[in-house]
């Protein structure tokens, strides 16, 4: 009443000509909606009024505002602040902001903060079920879940019990943010129990709406106590001269209204608002006459001291609220709503005191709310100890666990940027072996025996129905598996030769024959062990080059055209040898496979062929799918029992995860024994499981991501996972014949060099008896005799190239002269004796 007799007087006292004047007819509704209405009926039907204002509680205004629209009477309320008062009629007019303006403000603390899960506490009313929708909405742009809304009744006689209760219930839940929107007495009552509760002290975040903390001023000490370090929000009010010289004789009012009560050191928001509601319809009232729609009562406002679009955030110190920041919304784009802007002012909030006095900002959850460590689920018993592996020592009884991803989710435990106490529980029965399939195991984060499990836990769509996985920590995939059917081809009569392509066998005999031919010209006229008959020429021409393979030719080579050749195809013939006998032993090493490396599984299907998987993997289901029979399904424990079924014909094909067959593989690679065949199964990868909902899921995914970065991931696999020898693949490592491409750079060398030498030899022969030559190619005999002269001229020996003693001494002189006349049956005569072939040639002298 102390702002709306201030405002009338205000009003009326500097225009006494006023053409009209309201007068007010004060009723009290006690908070009843039923007292509510029946003074409005009262009001109308009695007073006959031509305007209401009121009700104070959203839940009366419902009444009143069909009663007011019945009268056609305008009704208007500055305390009535439920978003479910949406005018429906245009005799209502709200001149409150609306609840539902301040939810984006509370959006942006939890957002600023990243707090990703918040507990909604409201009363069971038209005033707190009003904004829940708003808030959810909210919180879902900012990526914020409401785990748990407190729906706290109005009945005072069950309040304190089910405060009790609740507050029980959500100590004992993860998330530690609490948005409470209530009116001022209901959130009285909570804070004093939270208090009792334990749950105003560190680690706890309350965030309050602008209806508690617009009458912080009425509570009493002991309630101002236990609000320490609650954060609030309410609309802006910007200092005005008209409000600074307001507020003394607003504070005069009071008094005089109020005898014995101390005025609050200002006006509150709901006063503000009261002034500016009689204000403006006083003037409405001048214009209009009543009557008529208010719909000139909107957007006017004496102090106008409140901003719609800014919300001041403010915090509890113990005595009075402080502010820390002032919100303004956001352009309602998307880059914005999604990115890094909060709409705080500066994008930033002072120092906040949180409550037990602490300044480190809450994370906003708590990992095991009652204290207790983690409870983790281990299989007893992973398909390969590289991943998980559980030892026991008989004497001690200690339990000793260790994997891959043991120490994965050990590295990003320890890698948060907060401390997370944890203990391993098996998954067992009283055999040690594992209890059930990996569904069932999961199953139990679910019914809460485990907070968290670890190991090779595959992602599915069946499981991640009712438990969250983190990323991957490794790959997915299913991958196929087979024996290796070798076959040696031993039978094969023309196995010698395969080694080497036909092409290049057909060249190196060329080359063969060429070297030989090269060596017998190079040595013919110079070596006795290249002199005889023709048929030992033959056999020489063959013998050399061929001797050279195993270097055992006895024959003694003199000239260095011929030394040169030789050493030439001698490295040839090494070559050769190498490349032939490596390959003939890749022949006999490398087996052909007797099938195709594809398998269609609609033919494993059709043929009943049994295949082997992982005891319960979810491999099973998959091949169920797939449409292989339950009964052709085959199930095993370890890889050994793999390589005891594949190696016994058991099962045609293994189906297991891919990091399992990459390990059995190369485990097993040593005797080429299994391949992988057909293109791998696309899966999701290995994750941590955790209960639906747990904040650790987006914490560790994050460390996941940033252990990935810095190649910390990468360095634990190496560490964990050596292979022993490399994967046999018969794609790769199949054999096949050299061919002359290879060699095609050699041989021209070895071609050059001997065709080089022998033009040497021709071109210095010629030129050393061209005088012979000359006489041959000037005479009148036939082309055939003259190249008879001059091969059997060619086939007598140098003799400075025989000097040794003892030819030296049975050399008969030859120097003979003769006629001209007598030229040519010398001639014939030297060609009919061959054993003259050894003399010198004959020199004329004219």
């Amino acid at each position: 009443m102390t702002s709306l007799s201030l405002a009338l007087s205000d009003f009326y006292s500097p225009r006494k000509n006023r053409s009209t004047r309201l007068v007010l007819h004060p009723r009290d509704s006690r908070g009843l909606v039923t007292d509510a209405a029946a003074s409005a009926l009262d009001l109308l039907k009695d007073v006959q009024v031509d305007a209401i204002i009121g009700p104070q509680k959203s839940s009366q205004a419902t009444f009143v505002i069909g009663l007011g629209d019945a009268a056609k009477v305008p009704v208007i309320s500055f305390t009535a602040t439920s978003p479910s008062l949406r005018p429906q009629t245009p005799y209502f007019v709200q001149t409150a902001l609306s609840d539902a303006a301040q939810v984006d403000a509370v959006a942006a603390i939890v957002k600023y903060h990243r707090w990703y899960q918040v507990i909604l506490i409201y009363e069971d009313s038209d005033y707190g079920n009003g904004i829940i929708p708003y808030l959810s909405n909210a919180f879902q742009q900012v990526n914020a879940r409401v785990s748990y809304r407190s729906v706290i009744p109005l009945n005072l006689a069950a309040t304190n019990s089910i405060l009790d209760q609740e507050l029980d219930k959500m100590k004992n839940m993860q998330t530690r943010v609490f948005v409470v929107h209530t009116t001022t007495p209901l959130a009285s009552q909570i804070f004093l129990k939270a208090k009792e509760a334990g749950m105003m002290s560190e680690g706890y975040v309350w965030i309050v709406t602008g209806g508690v903390v617009n009458l912080f001023y009425s509570l009493d000490s002991r309630i101002k106590d236990s609000m320490q370090g609650v954060l609030s929000v309410k609309p802006f009010v910007r200092e005005s001269r008209k409000l600074k010289s307001t507020t003394p004789r607003w504070k005069k009012k009071f008094a005089e209204i109020n005898p014995g009560i101390t005025p609050p050191p200002e006006i509150n928001l709901y006063g503000l608002w009261a002034y500016d509601t009689l204000w403006a319809l006083a003037m409405a009232a001048e214009k209009t006459g009543f009557r008529e729609q208010p719909n000139s009562l909107q957007n006017t406002s004496a102090l106008n001291s409140t901003n719609i679009f800014t919300t001041g955030t403010s915090q509890t110190d113990g005595q009075e609220p402080r502010q820390v920041g002032i919100w303004t919304p956001l352009l309602q784009s998307s880059s914005q709503r999604n990115g890094n802007k909060t709409g705080f002012f500066g994008d930033k909030l002072d120092i906040i005191t949180w409550p037990g006095n602490s300044r480190n900002v809450p994370k906003g959850w708590e990992v095991s709310p009652s204290g207790k460590k983690l409870k983790v689920g281990i299989p007893a018993k992973a398909g390969f100890p590289e991943f998980v592996e559980v030892k026991t020592d008989p004497k001690t009884n200690i339990t000793n666990i260790t994997g891959l991803y043991i120490k994965l989710f050990e590295s990003v435990m320890a890698a948060l940027t907060y401390t997370v106490q944890y203990e391993y529980a098996l998954f067992e029965v009283s055999n040690a072996s594992s209890a059930g399939s990996y569904d069932s195991f999961s199953y139990q984060v679910f019914n809460g025996k485990y907070d968290a499990v670890v190991g090779d836990i595959t992602i599915t769509a069946k499981r991640s129905e009712y438990l969250d996985f983190t990323l991957p920590i490794e790959q997915g995939g299913i991958t196929m598996i087979k024996k290796i059917q070798h076959d040696v081809e031993t039978h094969d009569e023309k196995f010698f030769v395969k080694p080497l392509r036909k092409q290049l066998w057909l060249t190196a005999i060329a080359l063969f024959i060429f070297t030989g031919i090269a060596l017998w010209i190079l040595e013919h006229r110079f070596n006795k062990d290249f002199r005889g008959p023709p048929s030992e020429h033959l056999g020489l021409i063959f013998y050399i080059p061929f001797m050279s393979l195993v270097y055992s030719n006895r024959e003694r080579i003199v000239s260095n055209l011929a030394r040169l050749v030789l050493v030439v195809w001698v490295f040839v013939v090494l070559i050769l040898n190498s490349t032939y006998t490596a390959s003939l032993s890749a022949r006999f090493t490398i087996d052909k496979l007797g099938q195709n490396a594809d398998i269609d599984v609609n033919d494993l299907i059709s043929n009943g062929n049994y295949v082997g998987c992982r005891e319960g993997s979810f491999v099973v289901d998959f091949l169920k799918g797939l449409g292989f029979d339950e009964s052709k399904i085959k199930e095993y424990k370890s890889a050994e029992d793999f390589h005891n079924a594949l190696s016994k014909d058991e099962i045609t094909v293994m189906f297991t995860r891919t990091p399992y067959a990459n390990l059995f593989l190369s485990k097993y690679c040593k005797n080429k024994t299994y391949m992988r065949v057909g293109s791998p199964y696309i899966t999701e990868g290995v994750a941590f499981v955790f209960p639906k909902g747990s904040p650790l899921v987006a914490d560790v995914s994050r460390t996941i991501i940033k252990l990935t970065d810095g190649h910390n991931i990468s360095k634990i696999y190496e560490d964990w996972i050596k292979p022993t020898c490399k994967e046999y693949n018969p794609s790769k490592d199949s054999w096949t014949s050299v061919k002359l491409k290879s060699f095609t750079l050699l041989f021209a060398i070895t071609g050059g060099i001997t065709g080089t030498c022998l033009v040497v030899f021709l071109v210095s022969y010629l030129y050393n008896n061209r005088d012979f030559v000359w006489r041959i190619s000037n005479s009148g005999a036939t082309t055939w005799s003259k190249v008879r002269a001059i091969f059997k001229h060619f086939d007598q020996r140098d003799p400075k190239s025989f000097r040794s003693k003892q030819e030296g001494e049975n050399a008969p002189p030859n120097l003979n002269v003769r006629s001209s006349a007598d030229q040519e049956t010398s001639s014939e005569n030297a060609a009919s004796h061959p054993s003259n072939s050894a003399q010198p040639e004959s020199i004329r002298v004219v």
